[in-house]
């Protein structure tokens, strides 16, 4: 079973990233979960959501405490929580930034999974440039896909236009389509 944390902030598109994850993995034909864990319901608050993907049905309904994948949506997160609680020494972390593992002092942290399985992701402006707004959720799906190889980028494209129609879906899929790329390029060149 593979078990991914999402973390960010209400209004980010954390509970749908999750959803849309399920969806795809779905697609493919495998089993999968998704939940959210949040408390106080408003904008900006700190909300977290999990995924489950398995060849086989789903039993767990609780929150993932070991996830093999972190998504961190919002880096001022890192500074309140410990969001590495649990992560396994082989798991993969994509944090939303512009700003260095240094920058964000996670650079141990990272550098403590194996060689690029710890990456950043400039998500908010991929969103800002192809949705016009700075919800992530879509381009970290695309480079989630490009990153683990869970799921394929057309699967996660599906996904998106299954939960968003016309042109909001369009731009949606341009933007993890973009972080798909962008993402699969710099792993290649390392």
């Amino acid at each position: 079973m593979f078990q991914v944390r999402f973390h960010g902030r209400g209004g980010q598109g954390v509970v749908t990233a999750a959803e849309v994850l399920s969806y795809a993995a779905f697609l493919e034909g495998k089993h999968a979960q998704a939940f959210p864990s949040f408390g106080s319901e408003r904008t900006g608050a700190p909300v977290v959501s999990f995924c489950r993907i398995d060849d086989k049905e789903i039993r767990l309904r609780e929150p993932i405490l070991e996830p093999d994948a972190l998504i961190v949506q919002d880096p001022t997160l890192l500074k309140a929580v410990d969001l590495f609680q649990g992560l396994r020494r082989d798991g993969y972390l994509l944090v939303n930034t512009t700003r260095s593992f240094a920058d964000l002092h996670i650079a141990d942290r990272a550098a403590a999974l194996p060689p690029g399985h710890a990456r950043i992701v400039a998500a908010s402006e991929l969103a800002v440039k192809h949705i016009g707004r700075p919800l992530p959720n879509a381009a970290l799906l695309g480079s989630f896909a490009a990153l683990t190889g869970l799921v394929r980028i057309e699967s996660v494209e599906a996904a998106i236009r299954h939960a968003f129609a016309g042109k909001i879906g369009d731009a949606n899929v341009a933007a993890a389509r973009a972080s798909y790329e962008a993402l699969a390029a710099t792993s290649a060149a390392a």
